[in-house]
């Protein structure tokens, strides 16, 4: 088989895997008669078409100059798909051997220890009575977003985020998006890109809104998260190179760890840190109600907490590897990762939901920002967003940004 007729039948295998989860084809913008045409066939059917896929991937011939990034990504993501379908066939894989065989890269190994100096540092900044827990949930509850102002404070935000975005990346001029607030979730905002540059946007209400997270979802979200990530790769790589195998997106795969970490990563990008302070205490404060005069120890907290995101890798380990229970990971978030009880939960939902997914995340940002500043200039910030706009024109899965 060539390179295309792999391509082709990446994609049809993917929309075949999308009729036994609804959730896993994250976005599509192919062909319509190949989705109209997609069947349920028995997953032992799929899982024959996709070893012997992954056998005419491997053997495909060395690749055309130009197109070398473009096979390896496919091989990667030919083979995610053979993990993912003798997943839902009942053949169950350790965390680590689960996220290295979908996302291709493993969270580091961390315990409870390495995160007892974070707490320490953390237990500092918010002295006072009680545990660490309930001592952060107190400090926290006067930077929640009143109900009634999260629409204009969100809208504030994506805004910011979409114009500091359009200085440094071309994107079509009928780009566009729309929000929704949404209900009963397991994760707190959603892109749902629909192709033709537009997305929808669903942020859940389930909890109050922190202020921190106006400018984290309208990021990650939007610009220059999923939003952008998505439009590049439908002008770039869909719609100039035809290349159909960038046409589907499975949430369960390579992909998603350059999209959630770049989406992550980019927050920073879009807002480098004195720029955000500047622009929280001048505009997002206000609009919430919220003192701006608050904003500097805030985010001194926010740094600190940040430093705890992986105890949700270790928590997730123990848990979906039958280490502990149910009432033990939900107690070793609310110690380590400090969520307070129902949010704990919540996210033990999206770990059952998703499982290793969750390393998407935090090592995927720490990877995206390690690739981004070693090949950009130092202390220029064209050159960082140049190096990040290619990254995401032209993806890369964990094992291609090590440079």
């Amino acid at each position: 088989m060539e390179l295309n007729q792999v391509a082709e039948a990446y994609v049809k295998l993917v929309l075949a895997v999308g009729q036994h989860d609804p959730g896993y084809v994250d976005a599509y913008y192919g062909p319509a008669e190949w989705q109209a045409a997609s069947q349920k066939l028995p997953l032992a059917d799929l899982l024959q078409q996709a070893e012997e896929l992954t056998a005419q991937a491997q053997a495909l011939p060395a690749a055309v100059a130009g197109q070398e990034l473009r096979q390896d990504f496919l091989r990667l993501h030919v083979a995610a798909v053979r993990t993912y379908i003798a997943h839902l066939a009942g053949h169950k894989l350790s965390f680590d051997d689960e996220s290295q065989a979908l996302y291709d890269a493993r969270s580091p190994e961390l315990s409870p220890a390495d995160f007892d100096p974070i707490l320490a540092e953390l237990s500092e900044l918010l002295p006072g009575e009680g545990d660490l827990n309930t001592r952060l949930s107190t400090y926290a509850k006067q930077f929640e977003i009143p109900q009634d102002k999260l629409d204009v404070v969100f809208k504030a935000a994506i805004n910011e985020s979409r114009a500091r975005t359009r200085k440094h990346i071309s994107l079509p001029e009928e780009e566009n998006f729309e929000i929704e607030y949404v209900k009963d979730q397991v994760w707190s905002a959603y892109n749902w890109y629909k192709g033709n540059s537009y997305s929808l946007i669903q942020v859940n209400t389930d909890f109050p809104m922190f202020i921190s997270r106006a400018i984290d979802l309208a990021s990650h979200e939007g610009y220059p998260g999923h939003h952008v990530f998505n439009l590049l790769i439908e002008k770039h790589l869909v719609n100039d190179n035809a290349w159909v195998e960038y046409s589907v997106y499975p949430l369960y795969s390579p992909m998603s760890f350059l999209a959630e970490g770049s989406a992550n990563y980019g927050i920073e990008v879009a807002f480098p840190h004195a720029e955000r302070m500047a622009f929280e205490k001048e505009v997002l404060f206000p609009l919430a109600g919220i003192d701006p005069a608050k904003v500097e120890h805030y985010y001194q907290v926010q740094a600190v907490l940040q430093k705890l995101t992986y105890a949700g890798n270790m928590v997730a380990k123990l848990y979906l590897d039958g280490d502990i229970e149910t009432e033990a990971a939900v107690a070793m978030l609310m110690k380590y990762a400090l969520s307070d009880e129902a949010r704990s939960r919540q996210r033990l939902r999206f770990m059952e939901k998703h499982r290793s997914y969750v390393i998407n995340y935090n090592l995927g940002q720490d990877m995206t920002k390690a690739y981004v500043e070693k090949l950009a200039k130092p202390g220029d910030e064209q050159s960082r967003w140049q190096v990040f706009a290619e990254l995401l024109s032209q993806p890369r899965t964990a094992s291609m940004m090590k440079v």
